[in-house]
């Protein structure tokens, strides 16, 4: 299918050299108005998949990002299984090699983006939109999609890369203590199983088991379509249709099941030859489209989530210098996603350091933010979201997380006014609703 788009480049540069020189001059794709939210399209497609659009006419680029309910919590046992198999749709597909791929969309300036996290699994493009460059740039992503081969040298290379991968993360503490600390968390839920595989897993994989899990999780019903940039709403479904009208419709993965919140605290230590101790603190926290998501966001800020600004740095390691690192953050996803305080110590201040952390928790949870704490952190936050949709690329991302998590298409044009309706009593609120201090599972891995 030939794709019509009409050019705006004045044919002066190649691909290539355009998007370096739109990188050095800064002209990233400006796809919205700095106080105005972008007006998202959405449709379904005839064999079941959501698309929103978003027109961005400033530069001729388009973004397209396909994402799927395939991520690591889909293993079903077979920890890795996700990441390898998205991680194989590039390295051969319609009888073409990865090289052949690489250089199909090398040639016309395009780049090709896959991966897969513990909810979802997606790949996607760049791509000028000149019909010479962005038709073929489709048809290659296309057939990427549509038609892996899954080849077996290719399987055996990235398996090998993934065992080896894995081993070297049994060397990293941060690594150590943040697979204990999900299985920790998690128990028995599908969360708990780390994304890119165990050894063990990995010597259970089977090439059979990729092609599964391909026909099964890479279908239309279970397919989310992100588009912006500089099309048309029509050309714009002619793009959906090229990429996707092939695609089997298949179903919908069926719904997780909810993460069980802890029920008493839980500690874990690894010991580990370093200098340094890595620790964990947290527990289960909050899903994408919470009724408490904004108030938990500001509250956090202040907390540890927004740098040396924040009160965990300013308490740990300026005043008392007990840390290298010091943060805190929810990660919200399609199930309570966990909430993580995380640091980073000597080993002889292990001991001091945590009973610091633990202090302040309770402190927070029990007094909440000062007005000004809370004051900066607003003026921060509000102050800084248009510079997060001020690209393609960062636009994608949120288009895309609203579509997959089925969050409202106004989650943009509200976001600033949810923000802003946060205040104290909310915070202290939700905090003491959702955060247990005596319900914590700390992580601890270092020299004993």
């Amino acid at each position: 299918m030939t794709i019509n788009i009409v050019s705006s480049l004045n044919g002066r540069f190649m691909p290539g050299r355009l998007m370096q020189c739109l990188a050095v001059l800064g002209l990233m794709v400006i796809s919205v108005a700095i106080n105005a939210a972008p007006q998202i399209q959405t449709w379904q497609t005839e064999n079941g998949a959501k698309v929103l659009f978003v027109p961005a006419t400033e530069i001729p680029m388009l973004d397209v990002r396909i994402v799927f309910d395939a991520g690591s919590a889909r293993d079903h046992g077979l920890s890795g299984l996700a990441v390898l198999t998205n991680g194989l749709l590039a390295e051969g597909a319609a009888g073409k090699t990865a090289q052949q791929i690489a250089e199909e969309f090398e040639s016309v300036g395009a780049q090709i983006d896959n991966d897969a996290l513990r909810d979802m699994a997606l790949i996607g493009v760049r791509s000028l939109t000149e019909s010479r460059y962005l038709t073929p740039a489709i048809e290659t992503l296309k057939q990427v999609l549509t038609q892996p081969d899954f080849p077996d040298e290719a399987y055996q290379r990235e398996l090998n890369r993934m065992k080896v991968a894995v081993k070297a993360q049994q060397q990293s503490p941060a690594a150590l203590a943040s697979e204990a600390f999900y299985k920790a968390v998690y128990g028995d839920h599908p969360y708990a199983s780390p994304v890119s595989g165990t050894e063990e897993s990995l010597e259970r994989m089977t090439l059979d088991a990729v092609r599964a899990f391909y026909k099964k999780y890479y279908v239309a019903s279970n397919a989310t379509v992100a588009i912006v940039g500089n099309v048309e709403r029509w050309q714009a479904e002619e793009i959906v249709k090229a990429l996707l009208s092939t695609l089997p419709a298949g179903e919908k993965a069926p719904a997780l099941l909810p993460v069980e919140p802890l029920t008493e605290a839980k500690q874990i230590i690894i010991d580990y030859p370093s200098t340094q101790t890595h620790i964990y603190v947290g527990q289960t926290g909050i899903k994408r489209g919470d009724d408490d998501y904004f108030t938990l966001y500001v509250a956090n800020h202040p907390f540890g989530g927004s740098g040396f600004a924040s009160r965990l740095v300013e308490v740990i390691r300026e005043q008392k210098g007990l840390a290298y690192s010091v943060s805190s953050y929810f990660l919200p996803m399609r199930e309570a996603g966990p909430f993580i305080m995380s640091m980073q110590t000597k080993t002889e201040q292990t001991e001091q350091a945590l009973a610091l952390l633990d202090q302040e928790l309770i402190k927070y949870v029990n007094s909440g933010p000062e007005k000004d704490e809370l004051a900066a952190s607003m003026s921060n936050i509000t102050g800084s979201f248009p510079l997060n949709i001020d690209s393609n690329s960062k636009l994608l991302n949120y288009i895309a997380m609203i579509g997959f998590y089925d969050l409202p298409t106004d989650y943009l044009d509200n976001f600033i006014g949810n923000m802003k309706a946060v205040d104290v009593k909310k915070i202290n609120a939700a905090l003491k609703r959702r955060i247990h201090p005596e319900r914590m599972v700390t992580v601890i891995v270092g020299k004993q």
